[in-house]
């Protein structure tokens, strides 16, 4: 789960940029992953001008600061007036009851102030926000998404998240949970009655539900689908790699188009996105838009279907260039 972009003074209804707006000054971003931290200056025109990679240190909370400071002061080393802001994107979210960070994959940032420290720290203003909120704020602005007034931004990896953008300014609801479709059941029961595949259903979901989107939709849910048709482990980008020569992996890919194109129906019966753009490392598949595009009009409550469904432009990119983007 989420929460919103956060900042210790600014109030939140102005903290997002109008596109009329973008050009106005340099800003630092920061995507704070698991094994590495990405830091990257944006220039007034939204272009990349520097970027340098950092391990992130394991599990140790001191340590991830002291490298977050060293990464700030290597990409702005001697800083001027007045000081760049820094967003930051987060495998996790600051609770807005609390003021701490909750549900990391980096435990080590659980239960800690990481916005407070690191602006005592670093002398800085931040902004904080997840890491599926910086992806879409990025498409949104001026990637896939840009000309569309909605944007439903999807991570589809180790996880799956998601993020909600309104004239290119992120949605935010009071439980700071806009946009977390991967929690949400997967309705098995709602498939097409042509879809033959056997699925277990009641897979346990670490939040303590079973049968979440996440469960089916992420990287280690693609890998126990093919583990349970093959008896081999793979990691997921290889099964999709190898479904030209493997009749196994290229039935679990239909499978996984078949969910996807079930889950993102319940987003677009909700929300009806102008556009829902596609990150992280299994929407590199080939022909994975064409496929769930293909299949979701069994599902979405409508004779017509406008909604676009495109692979992220920025990439891997997007994270950090959205984190910048939260100034």
């Amino acid at each position: 789960m989420k929460g919103s972009p956060e900042h210790s003074a600014a109030p939140r209804p102005n903290m997002l940029l109008r596109k009329s707006d973008h050009h106005e000054t340099r800003r630092l971003g920061i995507d704070l992953g698991g094994t590495k931290i990405e830091i990257v200056a944006l220039n007034p025109a939204g272009q990349i001008e520097s970027k340098h990679r950092f391990d992130t240190p394991h599990q140790n909370y001191d340590r991830i600061l002291d490298q977050l400071i060293t990464a700030i002061n290597w990409i702005d080393p001697e800083p001027q007036s007045p000081v760049l802001p820094v967003g930051i994107g987060t495998p996790g979210s600051r609770s807005t009851k609390t003021g701490l960070m909750k549900n990391s994959n980096t435990t080590a940032l659980n239960n800690r102030d990481l916005l407070g420290d690191l602006e005592h720290r670093s002398g800085r203003a931040i902004r904080i926000a997840n890491d599926a909120d910086c992806f879409t704020l990025s498409e949104a602005i001026d990637g896939a998404g840009a000309d569309n007034p909605t944007v439903f931004g999807v991570i589809l990896g180790t996880g799956v998240g998601g993020g909600v953008t309104v004239n290119q300014k992120l949605l935010s609801g009071p439980n700071g949970i806009a946009g977390e479709w991967g929690h949400n059941p997967l309705p098995l029961h709602r498939l097409d009655t042509d879809f033959s595949m056997p699925l277990d259903e009641g897979r346990a979901c670490y939040c303590g539900q079973t049968d979440c989107i996440e469960t089916w939709l992420s990287g280690p849910g693609v890998s126990h689908s093919y583990g349970l048709l093959s008896e081999r482990s793979l990691p997921a980008k290889d099964i999709f790699a190898s479904r030209r020569h493997d009749s196994l992996a290229q039935k679990v890919f239909e499978t996984y188009c078949e969910l996807a194109a079930l889950a993102l129906s319940g987003v677009i019966n909700i929300l009806d996105p102008h556009c829902v753009v596609l990150g992280g490392g299994l929407s590199n598949a080939a022909e994975i838009c064409d496929e769930i595009t293909r299949r979701w009009h069994r599902y979405i409550f409508s004779d017509q279907i406008h909604t676009l469904l495109l692979r992220a432009q920025h990439g891997d990119a997007s994270g950090v260039r959205g984190a910048a983007w939260l100034w």
